[in-house]
Formats: C-alpha cells, sequence, structure tokens
C-alpha cells in the first residue's frame, strides 16, 4: 500500500490529540507529519514537507481554515483539504469551500466516519497516483518530446546513420513526412565575430531560425535543426529548377537576417539529392560552400554548385571551417561538460584536423588562427584573457613550436582553466542572487507585503528556484530567515525604544500585532511585553 503524508491543523491541543488515537495511521496507508496551531505554521510546514494530505478546523487564530485551504491550493493543487467544524458554521463552510475540499465533517469527530473518510481520500490519491503513469500521460510525454526526437533523426539523416530499412518506420513513430520529389540541405551559418556587442549569439541563432521558419516553411516544406551550432534546414521541391529560385531565396534570406537580426550569416546551399539516403552528400556540399564565404564573403548564399572545382582541390579552405565549426563542440564541453569529456573532444578536434602533411606556413597559420578563435571565445564570454594567458608571454609565439601532440597539451592546459573561470563566474553569479535577496531582506524587512513571490518577481526569477537556491546558500527557507531577522530587530526595538507592541509590530512588518507576539512567544518563550519588562533587557544590552 502507498503510503501517504498527513498533516492536522487546529488550534485545540485536546481535539488534535483525539484524532491521533482514533486513527490506525499506519494501517490505512498514512504516516502522520504531526500537527500545526495554524494556518500559518501549517504553510510552514508544507514548504519544507511533501503534504499530502490536510486536515484542518476553521475558526484559528493568525489565518483561518478557509484561508489556509486556498492558499494550499493556490501553492500545492494535488494537496487533498479535508475540513471539520462546530455545527454553526458548517452550512457556511461546506458553501465556501466547496471548490476545495474534498470532504467535511461536523465536530466532534466520530472515528468511524473519519476512517471512511481517510480510506476514501487514500482512493483518490491512488487514482491519481495510477493515472500519472497510464498510457495517455506516457502518450503526452511523447508529444512533449517530439521536437526533440525529430532533431535526433534529422541530425542522424544528414550524418548518414539511418538504414534505408528502418527509414519509413522511424519516419512513422516520429510524425515526420518528407514527401518531395528532390531534397536539398541548406547550412545557416552565423558570424560570431561579426555579431553586435552585447548580445548573446545564442540569442541571434535562434532569431535567424525563426525568420528561416517564418520564410521557408511554407514554399518549401522545409524541416529545421540545429547542428554543430548551425541551423541546419532540409528543403524539399518538385523539379531541378526550383534549385535556382531556392538560391535567390536565400540571398533574400541573408539580406533580412542583416536588416532585421544586425547577424552576418552565410548560407551554404548544399547538392540537390533524389533520396533521403543522399542527404549526407546535399549536406557536406552545403558545409563546403560556407567554408568559401572566406573567398566570395560573408552574409550572402553560396551554392556549392557554383563554386569553380579548381577552389574545391584548396584543402586550406577548409582551415577556417575546422577553426569556427569544429571548435564549438570543444566550446560546448568548456561551458557543459566534464574535464574528461572536453579532453576527448581536444583530441577528437587534433586527430581530425586538415593538417595532413601540411607545409610549414599552413601549420603556421593553423596555429594562429586557433590562438585567435580562443581569444575570441574568452571576449564573447567576458572572460579577462590575462587570467588564462600570462601577460609576459607571447602566445602566438610560444605555440609556434608545438608539434601536434605538444599542442594537444596546451590547449587541455588551457581549455581546463577556462572551464574553471567559467564555473567560478556561475557559481559567483548564484552567490550574488542570494546576496541581493538578503540585502532586500535587510533594507525591507518592515514591509508587510514582502514576500517569496514579490522578492522572486523582483529578482526575475520564479518562486520555486528562489526557494530552493535561497535554502541551499543560507541554510534556512525565506520565510524562517525573513522571521528570524525581524525577530532580531524587534528584539533590539523592545530595548531601546519606549514604544507600545503594536507599533514595534508594524516598524519591523507585522500588521497583525497578534500574530506578532504569536511569532516572538514561538521564538523567545516569552511576549514582547513580558520581555520589555523582564530583566532581559538589561541582558540583552
Amino acid at each position: 500500500m502507498k503510503e501517504y503524508s498527513v498533516l492536522l491543523v487546529d488550534d485545540e491541543e485536546d481535539v488534535v490529540e483525539a484524532i491521533i488515537q482514533k486513527i490506525d495511521w499506519e494501517g490505512m496507508g498514512y504516516s502522520l507529519l504531526g500537527y500545526a496551531k495554524n494556518g500559518l505554521e501549517a504553510l510552514e510546514i508544507a514548504e519544507e514537507k511533501q503534504v499530502d494530505v490536510v486536515l484542518t478546523d476553521i475558526k484559528m487564530p493568525y489565518m483561518d481554515g478557509l484561508t489556509l485551504s486556498h492558499k494550499l491550493k493556490e501553492l500545492y493543487p494535488s494537496v487533498k483539504i479535508i475540513i471539520f467544524s462546530g455545527f454553526d458554521e458548517f452550512e457556511y463552510a461546506k458553501e465556501a469551500i466547496r471548490l476545495e475540499a474534498e470532504e467535511y465533517m461536523l465536530k466532534p469527530v466520530d472515528s468511524v466516519e473519519l476512517s471512511r473518510i481517510f480510506k476514501k481520500v487514500h482512493e483518490r490519491l491512488d487514482e491519481e497516483f495510477d493515472e500519472k503513469q497510464n498510457i495517455n500521460r506516457l502518450k503526452n510525454y511523447y508529444m512533449e518530446s517530439l521536437p526533440i526526437l525529430q532533431e535526433s533523426f534529422y541530425t542522424s539523416l544528414i550524418e548518414g546513420n539511418v538504414r534505408q530499412e528502418d527509414m519509413e518506420r522511424t519516419m512513422l513513430d516520429y510524425q515526420i513526412t518528407l514527401p518531395g520529389k528532390l531534397y536539398c540541405v541548406i547550412v545557416l551559418h552565423n558570424s560570431i565575430s561579426l555579431s553586435p556587442e552585447g548580445i548573446n549569439p545564442v540569442l541571434i541563432s535562434m532569431s535567424i531560425r525563426k525568420l528561416a521558419e517564418e520564410r521557408l516553411s511554407k514554399n518549401w516544406k522545409a524541416c529545421f535543426f540545429t547542428y554543430l551550432g548551425n541551423t541546419v534546414v532540409i528543403t524539399q521541391m518538385d523539379k531541378e529548377e526550383d534549385s535556382y529560385r531556392l538560391t535567390d531565396e536565400m540571398e533574400t534570406l541573408c539580406r533580412m537576417a542583416k536588416h532585421v537580426c544586425n547577424a552576418t550569416i552565410t548560407a551554404g546551399i548544399g547538392k540537390t539529392v533524389a533520396s533521403l539516403m543522399d542527404l549526407p552528400l546535399s549536406y557536406m556540399g552545403a558545409r563546403d560552400a560556407v567554408a568559401y564565404r572566406v573567398i566570395y564573403g560573408r552574409g550572402k548564399a553560396i551554392a556549392v554548385s557554383d563554386i569553380n572545382p579548381e577552389e574545391k582541390e584548396n584543402r586550406s579552405l577548409n582551415r577556417e571551417l575546422l577553426d569556427e565549426e569544429r571548435l564549438l563542440d570543444i566550446y560546448r564541453s568548456i561551458r557543459m561538460a566534464s574535464k574528461e569529456e572536453l579532453f576527448k573532444d581536444i583530441d577528437l578536434y587534433i586527430k581530425n584536423s586538415s593538417l595532413d602533411n601540411p607545409s610549414l606556413q599552413e601549420y603556421q597559420f593553423f596555429l594562429m588562427d586557433l590562438v585567435t578563435n580562443i581569444h575570441k571565445f574568452l571576449l564573447s564570454n567576458q572572460l579577462d584573457a590575462g587570467i588564462i594567458f600570462p601577460k609576459e608571454e607571447d602566445v602566438y609565439q610560444k605555440v609556434q613550436q608545438f608539434n601536434l601532440s605538444e599542442l594537444s597539451d596546451w590547449m587541455k592546459r588551457i581549455c581546463e582553466k577556462i572551464q574553471v573561470v567559467i564555473q567560478e563566474k556561475r557559481s559567483d553569479k548564484t552567490k550574488s542572487f542570494v546576496k541581493k535577496a538578503v540585502e532586500h531582506v535587510h533594507s525591507h524587512y518592515m514591509d508587510k507585503d514582502l514576500s517569496v513571490e514579490a522578492l522572486s518577481f523582483a529578482l526575475h526569477v520564479s518562486a520555486a528556484y528562489f526557494s530552493t537556491v535561497f535554502k541551499r546558500e543560507t541554510g534556512k527557507s525565506f520565510i524562517n530567515y525573513l522571521t528570524d531577522y525581524r525577530m532580531e530587530k524587534a528584539l533590539r526595538l523592545l530595548v531601546e525604544e519606549e514604544e507600545k507592541t503594536y507599533i514595534i509590530a508594524e516598524s519591523v512588518g507585522y500588521s497583525d500585532p497578534n500574530y506578532f507576539s504569536y511569532a516572538f512567544k514561538k521564538k523567545f518563550g516569552m511576549s514582547p511585553s513580558k520581555y520589555k519588562t523582564s530583566g532581559m533587557k538589561n541582558e540583552a544590552k
């Protein structure tokens, strides 16, 4: 039997004790978390622990059961609420909590009736749990995952990793239709070095993709995905002559990208093929076409069919392609992968470089381009190159002395340092985020509307993420931290000021002096008035 947690909420301790004794909690599939004396205490417990069922009275100090029910349903929609109340308020309760409560019953609590209700609630919880596991839920999950599955299929397709016999079945499973007579792959390359300062290159790439989708989806039955940092498009056409119109369309797209997104993109257009199995050939042609931007110029459409055969044999053109595209894998690993995975990518980069029997001049150019690209990466990530490279060291001169093995070792050391610095920056951002929250509490603790929702909104993060990060960094939930800080301020004011308790309550963010007294007594073991007149006043000084 699956076990669910129960929280009891009532300001009458004897009633709670009677309920605890009347029910065989374990036998009915429940674990008892304990009880709260009012709605505010219940909310604090719900924040700290997973609560499945709440049994609550209506009339309680500081926050009644109806308000608690509404709050719980807002924050935790799946929680089940059972209301019990006196006869005089029962009809009102039935009407007010119709949408929130699972059941409601009269005091005094009958053990047989209470057991029946808890058994019924357990069955509902079981049904909901089972529903999450059923086929409909799996179908929904499948539909949500389809875009990722489709992009993965497109990637495998241009890599040549899809078998002919698996093609039809896989496309059916992933709800992909590619009925065109002819196909052509396009690679949209964004020149990061020409991107406007202060704008994340990822956002620019997303804008380019969106623009391409708007222009190409309908007329070319195009499919879009991201591969090696570029937007890749699979277009469909009816006849060979359409390829000329496609090139014109891509020229227009490049101009629009410059005008709309302030991005310099080069569109590499591959060979037109008649079979999906030949898409790798079209893709390789598109990549080759993109590489020739160094000759034909960036920001335009280049069709592989327009490149002179003599130019295709010039191997030095592949070098920039390696620098800007294969290095993306290393950059991605620096940001996201482990050190071991990063080192594997570096080894693979060196192994697959185009430096087969290079001339001395070719090798030197390759090294210079590599160092330049690393500097560009540091700049785009707002990293100080002086931290990575010793200021007195001539990096360009140093790498000229390396063979490929030494170059690999040097790249590993440099990239590992960059990875550490980036990770430290991320950690600093998290600490800065919490620091801002703490500073806000210290300067706005007197604001009675200060809450997790209000502060998370001000910091532009979700309430759930805010609560998780805040507790991880401070060791306290936000509510507990705020309460403790307010109590410290109240303690000082009680010692130093000759003000009424309700004035001090308002000055530390409590609109309700009764709840202020309750919270103060809960923390310090005595009321504010008693503390003010006790010997602890002198001790606090």
